[in-house]
């Protein structure tokens, strides 16, 4: 029988409530995810400051804050790195650091202190196999409710695609608010998945006999849900 040589990483599951813990990050104490009750909140780990992958992101994630925002979506960060250099790290990027025309960027979300890994190996954030202390890129969709939604992890040489990341919170979201299931590259507009299709006509009970619903087989049946709808539920406008 072949030896284990990796630990096992504990990590919460989609479903759980997530980990609670109290943190002194570069906005101030935070008690999570008590206090983002209400919200829905993208808890996203980088392996270190000063390093060029997490500067292009966190870039990014500080570009995008207010789309996120409109979503009701709040954003925090993590590193096992201490306060001191997570604030010379974020001066830095704001004074010296263009990407992609963006320069200037103010990171105003909060970035966790984590010198003692606690919050890292909380989240399973820390992975033997990559790298014993660096925190790989996870990002954790926390709802309103405080329940892990999806959990996203990159090894520390790949970026994340943070269109992804945007369009993932919009799925989660349009699936809660009408009750369907999104398909592959789902984006508002598209037609979405009545879930479960037991049948055509049972699907079509389910949502009171829509005309636009089209049944190809009995476990396949969808409608149209118009941008509109959705951008109107979610973003709430």
């Amino acid at each position: 029988m072949e030896q284990q040589t990796t630990a096992q990483i504990a990590m919460p599951r989609i479903g759980d409530k997530a980990p609670a813990f109290k943190a002194v990050t570069t906005q101030g104490d935070i008690d999570f995810p008590k206090q983002y009750e209400g919200s829905w909140v993208i808890l996203f780990s980088h392996p270190a400051d000063f390093t060029p992958v997490c500067t292009s992101e966190f870039i990014t994630f500080a570009v995008m804050e207010k789309q996120f925002e409109e979503a009701n979506c709040k954003l925090v960060g993590l590193s096992v790195d201490g306060l001191y250099s997570h604030i010379a790290w974020l001066r830095s990027i704001e004074e010296k650091i263009e990407y992609r025309g963006h320069k200037n960027v103010e990171v105003k979300f909060p970035l966790i202190e984590d010198i003692s890994m606690n919050v890292a190996k909380l989240y399973g954030m820390i992975q033997p196999g990559e790298h014993t202390t660096q925190a790989v890129r996870a990002v954790f969709f926390i709802d309103p409710k405080g329940i892990v939604r999806t959990i996203l992890y990159y090894p520390l040489s790949l970026g994340r695609n943070f269109d992804e990341i945007y369009r993932a919170l919009i799925a989660l979201q349009a699936a809660d608010e009408f009750g369907i299931a999104t398909p592959a590259d789902w984006r508002p507009g598209d037609d979405v998945i009545v879930s479960p299709a037991a049948s055509c006509s049972s699907a079509k009970n389910r949502m009171d006999g829509e005309e636009d619903m089209e049944c190809q087989e009995w476990y396949f049946c969808s409608r149209k849900l118009p941008k509109e709808e959705v951008l109107a539920k979610v973003l709430k406008k």
